[in-house]
């Protein structure tokens, strides 16, 4: 564990957002094999910038934990990157694929007495405070929270404890991620909350709203 300051502490929602350091040739492939590794990574640390500067609001109206899960960096420098994105704590990923690095967070966040815990990445460029707001709240009626992405993912996942089968054998980086999640959440006997659809940010194409 790397803690960030005086706000890290256990217990209690948390909030955790995937963030891979934004490093030309390590990040966004697939918008630097349309834009070049350069302008991909200053895109990606403007996205990290304002998926933090959303989080942090939320944080004051939930009461939750905000907690940084880096990719790509060693404790020291992951510990710098969590106190400038005014995170309570910056945390490894880890090893593996997309959804063995978030069920290690689930895991994790369980493991601290955390209850609700909610993860987002950082490729939202229309993330509002408000979503993560309604996330937590539907998280004190439902067991399972989705925010549906317009590419046929999702943007944000919500438990009330870990569920490994939601996220085994998932066909990451597919349009089928949310249909797949879907049927795995009915097999658990989950009744998943749907959040609005959100457009995250992949390709070069994805840019086009926002240009």
């Amino acid at each position: 564990m790397i803690t960030t300051g005086p706000r890290a502490r256990l217990g209690g929602p948390q909030l955790v957002v995937m963030a891979r350091w934004p490093a030309a040739g390590r990040c966004k492939s697939r918008l630097a094999a349309g834009l070049g590794a350069g302008r991909a990574a200053a895109i990606q640390r403007q996205l990290s910038d304002h998926t933090l500067a959303v989080a942090r609001r939320a944080r004051e109206r939930i009461g939750c934990q905000l907690v940084l899960a880096v990719h790509g960096l060693g404790a020291r420098a992951s510990r710098r990157w969590g106190l400038e994105l005014g995170c309570d704590r910056a945390v490894a990923q880890g090893r593996g694929g997309l959804g063995l690095r978030m069920q290690r967070q689930m895991l994790r966040a369980q493991g601290e007495g955390a209850g609700r815990v909610v993860l987002i990445g950082s490729d939202l460029p229309c993330l509002e405070s408000a979503d993560l707001e309604a996330a937590f709240e539907a998280l004190t009626a439902a067991s399972l929270v989705l925010g549906p992405a317009a590419d046929g993912g999702y943007w944000l996942i919500g438990l009330d404890r870990p569920r490994p089968g939601l996220m085994a054998g998932m066909p990451w980086g597919s349009p089928a991620v949310l249909a797949h999640t879907l049927a795995a959440a009915r097999d658990l006997e989950l009744s998943p909350r749907l959040l609005r659809q959100r457009h995250d940010l992949d390709r070069a194409i994805d840019l086009a709203p926002w240009r």
